[in-house]
């Protein structure tokens, strides 16, 4: 192995991370410097710099990124209603990014030779963190120990954790999670132990964020969201900063059952995977952005972002968020969003969201006077629909003729 003389590691704090740091001292001989980034996850983020201060690191950064990570990365991935294979909501997939950029950006504050990530070599991350890093300093350098120690169970992991005196959670084995799970402001996922079955139904204590359908409220939730410019800005006339209202709709979509998902996903990497998925705001969010869209968007630029859309999330599950597609791709949705302004109406119940209002003082092209029932003092002529109508039939009819 080469020596190096600093690499900055994306550090949860975790069993894993904490091997790595170690493996990492001993296996490069290197300085390591920590970056942890709270996205939302709901942990206390304080033992992971005591945890990486006894392991002897003297630069550590613990960065607040929930403003920018909902901001910068969620809400543009929203204004394209995105979804992958047409149920992912992309919570995994869309902080990685982010995370990418603040190591690569960190490593040339610290004058660092490389980054280092605690993905395997099964899965997305690893691919997204280290395209990420590429398309923004070419020249890193990335070190990913999945791929390259002999650590392969939890077992090796504790006994190397042992033998170096790496601190590890002291939790009961029946108290620990089962399943591998990653948690930021957009989701929480899991992974792993039964999951790996995908024929058995995941147990109910399973989910942490939503209740189940069956026990949630017996009344609807009313709520109103208003946007601006693609954009959710205010809940129920409040305004909210964009971590903010998606905290609130989680905590609301989680009361009512809404937003859980049982997935079997196709990976970047060639395997199939399945996982489960809690979304609460972001599944709400999802709804009420295409229902403003439905009053202010035109039928054709509609239809075309509903085309580009499967491509984009393509782009963010594999890892291409900072290449020069979805950037382009991004220009094109952004400009359609300068109409995406009013306010949406929603009914939350037992596991739905269902849309029963929506309304743009500025951008609206509902036009009560053409698509009445009622007379409409001539603002349609009906009887241009004969023309129009026979223009399209025809080659209806020639096909028709020849072919029978």
């Amino acid at each position: 192995m080469s020596v190096l003389r600093k690499v900055v590691l994306a550090y949860s704090g975790g069993l894993d991370t904490s091997i790595i740091l170690k493996w990492l001292q001993d296996t490069y001989g290197c300085e390591v410097v920590t970056f942890t980034a709270d996205i939302g996850q709901g942990e206390e983020l304080e033992p992971a710099r005591r945890k990486a201060e006894r392991l002897g690191v003297k630069e550590i950064f613990i960065e607040d990124l929930r403003e920018s990570f909902v901001r910068d990365f969620v809400f543009p991935m929203f204004r394209a209603n995105t979804l992958y294979e047409g149920e992912y909501l992309l919570g995994t997939s869309i902080a990685r990014p982010l995370i990418a950029q603040r190591l690569v950006e960190i490593a040339a504050e610290v004058g660092a030779d490389a980054i280092a990530h605690g993905a395997t070599g099964k899965g997305n991350d690893q691919v997204r963190f280290e395209l990420g890093a590429y398309a923004l300093n070419p020249d890193i350098r990335v070190i990913a120990p999945w791929r390259e120690w002999d650590l392969t169970s939890r077992e090796k992991l504790l006994g190397y954790a042992k033998i170096h005196d790496i601190p590890v959670e002291n939790k009961a084995a029946g108290q620990r999670s089962p399943y591998s799970m990653d948690a930021n402001l957009l989701h929480i996922s899991y992974e792993g132990n039964e999951l790996e079955d995908p024929w058995l139904e995941p147990d109910e204590s399973m989910w942490r964020w939503t209740r189940s359908p069956q026990n949630a409220p017996d009344h609807p939730t009313l709520i109103e969201i208003e946007f601006r410019q693609g954009d959710p800005v205010a809940l129920d006339g409040a305004p909210l900063s964009p971590a903010g209202m998606l905290t609130r709709l989680n905590q609301i979509g989680g009361e009512n059952g809404i937003g859980r998902a049982d997935i079997v996903e196709n990976r970047y990497v060639g395997m199939k995977s399945r996982g489960c998925y809690e979304t609460p705001g972001g599944t709400i969010l999802l709804k009420a952005h295409r229902a403003m869209e439905s009053l202010t968007l035109d039928r054709e630029m509609a239809h075309l972002k509903d085309e580009l859309m499967p491509r984009y999330a393509s782009l963010i599950y594999n890892g291409y968020w900072w290449s020069p597609e979805r950037r382009m791709l991004q220009a094109a949705i952004d400009h359609t969003q300068s109409f995406v302004n009013g306010i949406v109406r929603l009914r939350l119940y037992k596991g739905n969201v269902s849309v029963v209002g929506r309304r743009s003082e500025t951008h609206s092209l509902f036009d009560t006077a053409i698509a009445t029932f009622d007379e409409d003092a001539g603002a349609y002529r009906q009887a241009d629909a004969e023309g129009f109508i026979k223009l399209n039939a025809l080659r209806l009819r020639v096909a028709a003729r020849r072919h029978g």
